[in-house]
C-alpha cells in the first residue's frame, strides 16, 4: 500500500525491482530469492526470501556494518542492560589515525580485524580483509587499499570506508537472521554459520512470528534444539534480545554471519548486516542517531538525483528520483510509491525496460513549490541529450484518496512552461492519467497547457486504466525512432 492508500500486486513490484537492479550481483540475489519464493509457495520446500517487505514498500535501506554493530550494542544496553563486548571504529579517507587511536586506546592493545564497509560481500576473495593485525599494520593495510577500484560481481567502484574491530579467535561459527516478511517476521538460526551458509541452508532452522509480537523461550526452542543443552538458554536469550532491538529500532533485516562466542562465552557478532525501514524515521530516527543510508556499491548520484535527495530531506512528503538510463526515451513522474513501480513494471513487461530513463515518485502531498522544483529537475534530465528521436513522459498515478491533484499539477505545469522549448527540441510527448480529489480541475489545467504551449499532451482520467498511457508512450517512441 502506498501513501495514498493504494494496494498493489507484490509480484508486479518484485518483478520491477528485478529489472532496475543497478548491477548483476543484485539481480542474481533477487533471482535466487524470487525463485525460492515460488518454490515455497508451490510447496516444494526452500526458505522464504528477503524481498517481500522491500517489494511492497521499497523502504528497506541498507546501513553499514559499523552502524549495525553500534546500534545493536547501544540498544541491547538501553533495553535490556546487556553489555556486548563489541568495539568498532570506522575509517574513511578523512580519518586521522593519531586522533582515532587517542580516542580508542584499545586499538593499541588488541590484535585487530580490518575490512571494507561498503555494502558488498566476498571481501576476503578480493584481498580486502586483514586478520590478527596490529594498529600499525591496519593503517598500512588501509593505506594500500583506500581509494582502490574493485569490481564485485559486475559492480565497480572505489573502496572508501573500512571497519576496524578486535580480532576474536574462535572455533565455532553460528548464523542468525531476523527478517521482515509480508505477514510476519522470520528468525533463522544455525550452528553452521560462515562462508558456507548457503551450501548448508538445509541445516538452518526457521520460525515465523506475527509482526510486533514479542518472542518467548518456547517459540525459540525449535531454533536451538540441535545445540548442546548447556548452550540453549544462552543462545535463546541472545536471540530474544536481538529480536527486541530489531522491533524497537524498526530493522527490516538483522543478520549475523557469522557470530561466535568470545573468551567469556558471550555472543559476539563477527560479520553483521542491517537494513532499516526508512519510513519509520519519524519515530525511530532519534534512536538511530546520526547514520547515513549509503548508496549501493558502485553507485554515485547524478546532480539531478542529489538535488531531489536534498528536496526529499527537507520535506514531510516523499520525492524520489533515480536515473536509470540518461539516454532513455521513456520517463516517468508518478504519484505514489506503489504506482511508480507498476508503471515501470508495465513498460518493462511491454519489452522496453532498456528505454526507461528513470524511476521517480512523489507522494505524501508535496506542496506546489516542492512539486515545481521536483518536476523541473526531472524535466532537465528527460530533455537532455536530444537526438532527434521521440521521447515520452508519463505523468501518472492511481486514484488518490487524500492528495489534491490540481494542486500538485499546478507545480508540474509551472515547470513544464519553463521547459517548453527543451521539450519540443527533445520531441517529448506527455501522457497524463490521474484520479482523486479535484482531479477534473487538474486534468483541465493539463489540457489547457497543451493548447497554450503547443506541446503534445494527452490527458486521461480514472475511467482509463492506470497503465494504459504506457502503450501510447511506447507507440510514439517506436514510430518516431527512425
Amino acid at each position: 500500500m502506498d501513501q495514498d492508500g493504494h494496494m498493489y500486486s507484490s509480484t508486479m513490484l518484485e518483478m520491477t525491482i528485478l529489472r532496475v537492479w543497478p548491477c548483476r550481483e543484485m539481480k542474481r540475489v533477487f533471482d535466487q530469492r524470487y525463485s525460492a519464493r515460488n518454490r515455497n509457495e508451490s510447496g516444494t520446500g526452500a526458505h522464504q526470501p528477503w524481498v517481500h517487505r522491500e517489494a511492497l514498500t521499497m523502504a528497506r535501506k541498507k546501513i553499514r556494518e559499523y552502524n549495525s554493530k553500534q546500534l545493536l550494542k547501544a540498544h541491547l544496553a538501553r533495553l535490556l542492560g546487556i553489555e556486548l563486548s563489541l568495539r568498532v571504529v570506522q575509517v574513511t579517507q578523512s580519518t586521522n589515525f593519531t586522533e582515532l587511536i587517542d580516542q580508542n586506546r584499545w586499538l593499541n592493545t588488541s590484535k585487530l580485524v580490518v575490512k571494507p564497509d561498503m555494502l558488498f560481500g566476498k571481501r576476503g576473495k578480493h584481498d580486502l580483509v586483514g586478520l590478527n593485525l596490529s594498529i600499525a599494520e591496519v593503517e598500512a593495510f588501509i593505506k594500500a587499499r583506500m581509494g582502490k577500484h574493485v569490481e564485485i560481481d559486475g559492480c565497480a567502484g572505489a573502496v572508501t570506508t573500512f571497519i576496524v574491530e578486535p580480532f576474536v579467535p574462535h572455533d565455532q561459527e553460528y548464523y542468525l537472521s531476523i527478517t521482515s516478511q509480508r505477514m510476519n517476521n522470520q528468525i533463522s538460526f544455525s550452528e553452521h554459520g560462515g562462508v558456507d551458509i548457503e551450501e548448508n541452508w538445509d541445516k538452518v532452522q526457521h520460525i515465523a512470528l506475527p509482526t510486533q509480537d514479542n518472542v518467548s523461550g518456547d517459540s525459540l526452542a525449535p531454533l536451538t534444539s540441535n545445540l548442546p543443552v548447556e548452550l540453549r538458554k544462552k543462545m535463546e536469550k541472545f536471540i530474544s534480545a536481538c529480536y527486541q532491538v530489531f522491533l524497537d529500532l524498526d530493522f527490516t533485516l538483522m543478520e549475523m554471519n557469522p557470530f561466535t562466542l568470545d573468551p567469556k562465552g558471550m555472543p559476539f557478532p563477527l560479520d553483521m548486516r542491517g537494513e532499516l525501514d526508512d519510513t519509520a524515521a519519524f519515530k525511530s530516527g532519534k534512536k538511530w542517531g546520526d547514520l547515513e543510508f549509503p548508496l549501493p556499491f558502485g553507485r554515485t548520484m547524478t546532480s539531478a538525483e542529489e538535488h531531489v535527495h536534498d528536496l526529499d530531506s527537507n520535506t514531510g512528503a516523499s520525492l524520489k528520483l533515480s536515473i536509470l538510463n540518461p539516454k532513455g526515451r521513456i520517463w516517468t513522474m508518478v504519484a505514489g510509491g506503489g504506482a511508480s513501480v507498476i508503471y515501470a513494471d508495465t513498460v518493462a513487461d511491454l519489452g522496453y525496460a532498456g528505454e526507461l530513463g528513470n524511476y521517480a515518485e512523489y507522494s505524501g502531498a508535496p506542496n506546489q513549490q516542492e512539486t515545481y522544483l521536483y518536476a523541473k529537475t526531472l524535466l532537465g534530465s528527460a530533455t537532455s541529450s536530444a537526438d532527434g528521436q521521440g521521447r515520452a513522459l508519463l505523468i501518472g498515478g492511481g486514484i488518490a484518496n487524500f492528495t489534491d491533484v490540481a494542486a500538485t499539477f499546478k507545480g508540474i505545469i509551472r515547470a513544464i512552461k519553463e521547459y517548453v522549448e527543451q521539450i519540443k527540441a527533445a520531441k517529448l510527448r506527455i501522457y497524463v492519467r490521474r484520479g482523486g480529489p479535484n482531479y477534473e480541475v487538474g486534468l483541465d489545467l493539463m489540457r489547457s497547457l497543451g493548447v497554450d504551449t503547443g506541446l503534445h499532451i494527452e490527458v486521461f482520467g480514472p475511467a482509463t486504466s492506470m497503465t494504459g498511457i504506457c502503450e501510447l508512450a511506447i507507440d510514439w517512441v517506436t514510430s518516431s525512432g527512425n
